[in-house]
């Protein structure tokens, strides 16, 4: 069976969708948008329109109200006329079977929801064998509860022994539910098939983890697109693939660093994202593993983002998920070059943005509190690298001694004399 891809990425014109609610003000929701408009962007569509609407929570029936889900559709049409074709809408949260059929069924194009557009991303992104695998587990994960409305145009036919097929008969099943079990079957087998290959390839992982030596493990980890990869070759001297696209790097890659005297393992990780699917992180267990064995996280932050605070609270809640954020962390600030900030006007009154705050001043807040548990840096630029090594060494040290005593004369012989 071949790999099951949602979408292809193809330069199609999109059109956004979200929701403006009590829990989500409107700037939060441009910023969703922003995001799911870069998500797009990755996947190959290009966004020409955004709607959003004001409601208490979304309906469960078309996710947005019957008059907006109307506007959408007049948009549609209006541009098919002017023969600018819309290729897909794409809706910012994610939506049950019943919403989709129920959207397709008035709009009549392509729908999809922030969970199928990550999901086509990583498709996308999957370069080795595990990579794929656990793509598309995720994958068929999302699709088997809807998979009911992909035979809506095959209608259940009644019948049966006498009864003219009427409610609580015992009659024969159409096409479309016999289609729709015998595809269940199929995807259920495949899920155990994928399941079985996952087992197998955690269980060498884990071979490989032990096979290690006594070496601390340190793991990237962060939003996506804040730069770990770009760290990651800036400390291990290494190429792993780094671009400005979301999930650029899927496949967890471990390198041995050497800071000084001192080896050390470090591996880059997939990064999180809000509203991550669930599916996902379960898929990706075996990837997510060098986050669950390793001694020490560096927790990368773009700081030059104007929503960095609420990328920290995403990735400590999915570390948090992970059972992992009693583990030591470290706060790298990266991409201080791209910070950037408008001073207020002396006669403004109204209380200071984060677009008000210097980067001097910044550091002054919470920040500060945090001492020697953050540093700010910029990978690209390289500036601040001497200092970030030099707090990495001391905090890998520091573990190493309390994991491995008695080891810990080799340091301080390399301390004294410069060489064993």
């Amino acid at each position: 069976m071949k790999e099951f891809v949602i979408s292809e990425a193809q330069a199609e014109t999109a059109v956004l969708v979200a929701l403006i609610t009590p829990q989500q003000d409107e700037r939060k929701t441009n910023e969703y948008l922003d995001e799911l408009e870069f998500l797009a962007d990755t996947a190959g569509a290009v966004c020409v329109k955004r709607f959003t609407q004001k409601v208490a929570g979304p309906s469960s029936i078309t996710y947005v109200g019957k008059g907006k889900l109307e506007e959408i559709r007049a948009y549609i049409e209006a541009e098919e006329e002017a023969e600018r074709e819309i290729g897909m809408v794409i809706f910012d949260d994610e939506l049950s079977a019943k919403q989709i059929r129920n959207i397709e069924q008035v709009l009549k194009v392509k729908i999809l929801d922030r969970t199928s557009l990550i999901l086509d991303i990583f498709a996308m992104r999957a370069q080795t064998a595990n990579a794929k695998t656990q793509v598309e587990l995720a994958q068929y994960r999302y699709m088997l509860p809807r998979l009911q409305r992909l035979w809506t145009h095959l209608e259940r036919q009644g019948g049966g022994s006498g009864s003219g097929g009427g409610k609580g008969s015992v009659g024969l099943r159409g096409p479309g539910e016999t289609q729709l079990e015998l595809d269940r079957r199929i995807i259920l087998n495949r899920m155990s098939l994928l399941k079985q290959r996952l087992a197998e390839i955690d269980r060498q992982k884990t071979t490989q983890r032990s096979n290690r030596g006594r070496m601390i493990r340190v793991a990237l980890v962060g939003y996506t697109n804040v730069g770990k990869s770009t760290l990651m070759n800036l400390l291990a001297k290494s190429d792993v693939f780094a671009e400005n696209k979301l999930f650029a790097t899927l496949d967890t890659t471990v390198r041995k660093v050497i800071v000084d005297n001192l080896p050390f393992l470090l591996s880059d990780t997939v990064g999180f994202i809000r509203k991550l699917p669930t599916d996902l992180v379960d898929s990706f267990k075996s990837t997510l593993d060098e986050v669950r064995e390793a001694d020490l996280l560096l927790h990368v932050v773009d700081i030059s983002h104007p929503d960095f605070e609420e990328q920290i609270k995403v990735v400590e809640k999915t570390l948090a998920d992970l059972k992992c954020s009693e583990k030591p962390m470290m706060l790298v600030f990266n991409k201080v070059d791209a910070y950037s900030w408008v001073e207020k006007d002396p006669d403004d009154l109204t209380p200071a943005t984060r677009e008000n705050i210097s980067l001097a001043e910044l550091m002054k807040t919470w920040m500060a509190r945090l001492n020697e548990n953050c540093i700010f840096i910029s990978a690209r630029e390289k500036t601040n690298i001497d200092e970030f090594r030099k707090l990495l060494y001391d905090r890998v040290r520091e573990l190493h001694v309390q994991k491995y005593p008695y080891n810990d004369f080799l340091f301080q012989k390399y301390d004294e004399d410069g060489e064993i």
